[in-house]
């Protein structure tokens, strides 16, 4: 259960990563529930709009203090607006249906995530995808956005119930093969394998002291880099590297059989 506004007891933050005292100055952050109602915009094939979930704005503590540190310092971030993201990682069902032709390593599974693809490829899915959506949109989630819904308003290393075995699928559990999508439990949000099964990319370039001096409201990642961002770690990677706040990169145009993604979109 998400915990509420209520439960905020002797000045601490229960939406971060671990408690931590709320200065006098920060007003209580806003419990942002998910919804999957959406606004009404066409939904081209294979994407309906029950694949989406609707992020409401709201504000997190991102980053931790017991991870690497890239992850530091941690700070107050404000989602200011709403978007859509994907319950689940872009299957290679879905690749096949918009792109022709199937990249991935572990095939022979239409409903594990699509692999083997770069974050230049992703754009180009992207770019195809809009051109058959009414009112475009579609997107990868900057960082700040995939750890928020990550997150979906818990305090520890992984979203839902905490426990990652049950969450999702990584060394431990996954024999190091694909899986397919949306067999673990969602977190409180309705979202699917944020932690384990492959890397997703997100928008942003990476800097490892990015959030020294990233603004709070909507960051958008650096202005420019060598590497763009992956979250969530993946089937072949050990727990720490599944947490909500582990951040890892590769280069735009590297493919890797670990590396896949979800969608979101701005309406």
């Amino acid at each position: 259960m998400r915990p509420s506004i209520a439960s905020y007891l002797g000045g601490l933050l229960l939406v971060g990563l671990g408690a931590l005292t709320v200065p006098a100055i920060l007003p209580a952050l806003q419990d942002a529930p998910a919804s999957s109602e959406a606004p009404a915009l066409t939904w081209p094939a294979p994407f309906t709009e029950a694949d989406f979930v609707m992020i409401q704005p709201g504000r997190f503590r991102m980053g931790s203090t017991n991870g690497e540190s890239n992850e530091r310092p941690v700070r107050v971030v404000t989602i200011s607006r709403s978007f859509s993201l994907q319950r689940t990682e872009v299957t290679q069902a879905q690749w096949q249906r918009v792109m022709g032709f199937n990249p991935s390593r572990f095939k022979r599974c239409a409903q594990c995530p699509v692999e083997n693809v770069s974050w230049d490829d992703v754009q180009q899915f992207i770019t195809r995808l809009n051109q058959q959506a009414q009112g475009g949109g579609f997107r990868l989630p900057t960082e700040a956005e995939w750890e928020y819904a990550a997150r979906a308003g818990t305090i520890g290393d992984y979203g839902g119930t905490g426990v990652l075995y049950e969450m999702g699928w990584y060394e431990w559990n996954s024999r190091d093969r694909s899986r397919p999508v949306g067999q673990k439990q969602p977190n409180a949000w309705g979202l699917y394998d944020m932690h384990g099964n492959a890397w997703e990319w997100v928008q942003d370039w990476y800097r490892a002291d990015y959030y020294v001096r990233a603004r709070g409201t909507d960051p958008p990642g650096p202005a420019s880099g060598n590497y763009r961002v992956l979250r969530g770690g993946s089937r072949h990677n050990i727990a720490i590297y599944a947490r909500s706040a582990h951040r890892s990169h590769g280069y735009p145009s590297h493919r890797n059989y670990n590396y896949g993604f979800r969608l979101a979109r701005t309406f």
